[in-house]
């Protein structure tokens, strides 16, 4: 089968490789569509190696089609059109047993220690049918949303620990896909206004699009005036980060009001160090947290939002590639024409 093999940090290519044999517990499945993550950017860069094996197939945000099933296997068969929940938590570490999952300290992962899905076909292991980790799709979700479960649930967790609730004004620092998810959730949500920051003038329209109340261009307006004129001068109840630029750190907190949440959502580049007035923080009392993957809760509800059609993934999708020409995918990624772009092997362009 043709699979995206990463030999090493920038050395990857499309090339032949064996198909997985499926053991009596397990799933072969025909890979429809996966979506380039910012994490495989950063793998496939040499910007990210901690638990990367060489040689390897990445990939985590999957969606197809079973074409075997193991002798083992009940409620499941071939032809069911199912999306993945990569990541297998270990139920056992502190983590888990404490109510996060998302966090576990032995977790495995589809795209990390299996082998993930810029392939024809993804072995699904026992370890993931064991923690039920697929879920079915109905023939009116397209493929390429199924895959975009797993971002989407991503987004969930960050918008659980950011707690926005009904009547908020929210700010999303950045319109990647990753912005425009949280705008919608947040939407979903009950925010009274959402406001979306994004110097990209095709991100800003996207966001407008999909429903953002403001679209601020930070390169050329002033960020915190229209944050501090929309909220009488207290500033925004909740910011979700989605860019990860530590240098925006301080001047973000800043438009925070007083007992507010700041959600540093997206993965920093480099070490992700950040000078920070402390005192920010302390005297407005704002409470800065993070958030990691996702529970399986958060990905059934994902799920579950898809199904219903309740978010929009479809205009997030803009580009698409087959398998040969992954180096093509790659370079749209790298330039940020594109917003979320999918592999999918049968595409003929």
């Amino acid at each position: 089968m043709k699979a995206v093999v990463l030999s090493a940090p920038n050395d990857f290519k499309t090339e032949y490789i064996e198909k997985p044999v499926i053991g009596d517990d397990e799933i072969l499945l025909k890979v429809k569509s996966t979506a380039i993550c910012g994490t495989d950017m950063r793998i496939l860069t040499g910007k990210k190696t901690r638990g990367v094996r060489y040689p390897s197939v990445i990939g985590h945000e999957i969606c197809g089609e079973i074409c075997e099933v193991g002798k083992n296997i009940e409620n499941w068969k071939i032809g069911d059109r199912v999306a993945v929940a990569n990541v297998i938590p270990c139920h056992s570490c502190h983590s888990c047993l404490t109510g996060r999952e998302n966090a576990c300290m032995n977790r495995k992962a589809i795209g990390y220690e299996f082998n993930g899905g810029f392939a024809e076909y993804v072995l699904i292991p026992s370890i993931v049918m064991e923690s039920n980790n697929l879920v079915k799709i109905p023939d009116d979700v397209t493929f390429e949303e199924g895959a975009l479960i797993e971002p989407l649930s991503c987004c969930i967790r960050g918008q659980k620990n950011a707690g926005t609730k009904f009547g908020d004004i929210v700010l999303i620092v950045g319109a990647g896909p990753i912005g425009l998810m949280h705008m919608q959730l947040a939407k979903l949500a009950g925010a009274q206004t959402v406001i979306v920051s994004e110097p990209l003038a095709s991100r800003r329209e996207k966001a407008q699009k999909l429903g953002a109340d403001i679209v601020v261009d930070p390169t050329k307006e002033d960020l915190k005036q229209i944050v501090m004129n929309e909220t009488g001068g207290i500033g925004a109840d909740v910011i979700i980060m989605a860019i990860g630029v530590p240098q925006l750190v301080n001047d973000t907190l800043k438009l925070c009001c007083k007992g507010g949440t700041v959600n540093l959502f997206a993965g920093f580049a480099g070490t992700g160090e950040s000078m920070i007035e402390v005192n920010t923080i302390h005297y407005n009392e704002i409470k800065v947290n993070g958030s990691t993957a996702y529970q399986r809760q958060d990905y059934l509800q994902a799920a579950k939002m898809v199904i219903q059609h309740k978010i929009n993934l479809k205009e997030i999708v803009t580009h698409k590639f087959n398998l040969d020409d992954f180096d093509k995918a790659y370079e749209v990624c790298k330039s940020g024409e594109g917003l979320k772009v999918v592999i999918e092997p049968e595409y003929q362009g």
